[in-house]
């Protein structure tokens, strides 16, 4: 079909429209470009070459690294265990922030207060928050052990819930959980208060019980909201590396590491930085598949009354 006059005046005033952006938009694209592509383009590449201990590129290794990888008779339980422990963090986090989000957009003495407590462990420090735990586990001498002990939970202080599996893991798994909380909790917060007060009360009026107006008015608003949670919570509980390496990094072996503590042990004992940056690939092909699959099936975009 030949190009018509108007078709031509629309290109050629979004390519003027892109001109005039460039300015504005210029500084950022060149920051993605830098600290986003740079560093993507250049573990595809070093993936695919043998690299020395030293850090010399001594040429193309094609898929070596790859095969190398799957070698690996660890790797089956460390995939597996990667599942367990975005799936469970994950999924723990949206429940309990969802009970706290609704709990918090209720009115109810000293709700600032509780507001602003929730706050905390997003404030502090990840590695902070972790060494605390940690040594508060530690066996003999730690404050939580010593609780446990006295409360009857444990029958001697000496017990090591960090020394061994799968103890180790699940404490990981709690501190994961619990300094997830507050960033999914005021996002779904922020989204209950986008729900008008009006369709509420319409809802009411029409003889709604307070369940069905929750099940049907404002979790399908909550939609966005919790897309944005679950997407956020996938990526940063998958790359999570300071809770792990903090409270599992001490154990002997493969058997409580997921793939990205895996790739910093093949980065450190191997020093194979070939074969850690064929991982970081698999890695990242693996997060956009399942956030990709996961946005497909929940459609956060959608309309909310289609």
């Amino acid at each position: 079909m030949p190009r018509t006059p108007a078709d031509t005046a629309r290109r050629g005033g979004s390519a003027r429209d892109l001109l005039r952006a460039l300015p504005w938009i210029g500084p950022s694209l060149l920051l993605i470009a830098g600290v986003v592509l740079y560093p993507a383009v250049l573990m595809i590449v070093n993936s695919t070459r043998e690299i020395s201990q030293t850090g010399k590129d001594r040429g193309s290794a094609g898929f070596e690294n790859y095969e190398a990888l799957f070698d690996l008779p660890a790797l089956s339980g460390v995939l597996l265990r990667t599942v367990v422990w975005v799936a469970v963090v994950v999924v723990v986090t949206i429940v309990l922030s969802m009970a706290l989000a609704n709990l918090l957009n209720k009115a109810f003495p000293g709700r600032q207060f509780v507001r602003l407590a929730v706050i905390v462990p997003w404030a502090a420090s990840v590695v902070m928050t972790t060494t605390v735990v940690y040594y508060g586990l530690e066996p003999g001498y730690g404050i939580v052990q010593q609780f446990l002990h006295d409360v009857g939970v444990i029958d001697s202080p000496d017990f090591g819930f960090t020394k061994s599996m799968p103890s180790a893991f699940l404490v990981a798994i709690g501190i994961a959980i619990f300094v997830s909380l507050p960033f999914t909790t005021y996002t779904l917060l922020a989204g209950l208060q986008s729900v008008s007060p009006e369709l509420l009360e319409a809802a009411r009026i029409d003889g709604a019980s307070p369940r069905v107006t929750y099940f049907r008015i404002v979790l399908p608003h909550l939609r966005p909201a919790l897309a944005v949670a679950t997407i956020i919570n996938i990526i940063n509980v998958y790359n999570n590396f300071p809770i792990l390496a903090v409270v599992t990094g001490g154990l002997p072996g493969y058997d409580a590491d997921t793939t990205t503590t895996l790739m910093f042990k093949i980065l450190q004992d191997m020093r194979d930085s070939g074969m850690a940056s064929a991982l970081a690939v698999i890695n990242l092909v693996i997060v956009i598949a399942v956030i990709a699959v996961y946005v497909r099936i929940v459609k956060p975009l959608k309309a909310i009354d289609e």
